[in-house]
């Protein structure tokens, strides 16, 4: 059983919290988060730390604790260090480059795919084949990255596509010849 709830949450220096009934509000050197957390689950500043309790142990109750601590967490290190997912391009002529603030893919389509940037998302394209994607938003960094890989998903033949740097790609063979 976790207790990932009941684990106090480090405040760093130069990071402002305010905690308004069930709001909480993160502002750091890389910008200001603010969330809507469930009113069940108690949120207190003590000092440099924050503590997140529950009221009882009902099952609900108890899921919502680890995941209301892990949500102000990931907002605290947003916005001191920040979230990057990094994808990687497999394919014969498949590569990404910078239009602007969108980038603009060629992955074996009759023509290229452009993604603009969302509030709060940066991209940087330093090779053809790689894609970075920083934000202070945990949640929409992620959503972002999964939409681009979305574009063109690996395959499992050859291994063509849009994939996570530190993602494994399980290889089929392909057909044998008629016997």
């Amino acid at each position: 059983m976790s207790r990932v709830g009941y684990k106090p949450i480090e405040i760093p220096s130069g990071v402002e919290v305010k905690i308004d009934g069930s709001t909480v509000a993160v502002k750091g050197p890389k910008g200001s988060l603010e969330r809507l957390l469930p009113d069940v689950i108690g949120i207190e500043r003590e000092g440099d730390t924050i503590l997140v309790t529950r009221p009882n142990d009902e099952p609900t109750v108890r899921s919502l604790h680890g995941l209301v601590r892990s949500l102000v967490n990931n907002m605290v290190v947003g916005v001191t260090d920040g979230y990057r997912k990094e994808l990687d391009i497999v394919g014969v002529g498949y590569r990404a480059q910078m239009k602007g603030k969108a980038i603009e893919l060629q992955v074996g389509y009759s023509h290229p795919v452009l993604i603009d940037a969302p509030d709060g998302i940066d991209f940087e394209v330093p090779q053809p084949t790689r894609i970075i994607v920083s934000g202070i938003d945990k949640q929409h960094v992620g959503q972002v990255a999964a939409d681009i890989r979305k574009v063109r998903k690996p395959e499992p033949y050859k291994g063509k596509g849009i994939r996570y740097v530190d993602e494994h790609v399980r290889r089929k063979a392909g057909k044998t010849g008629a016997v």
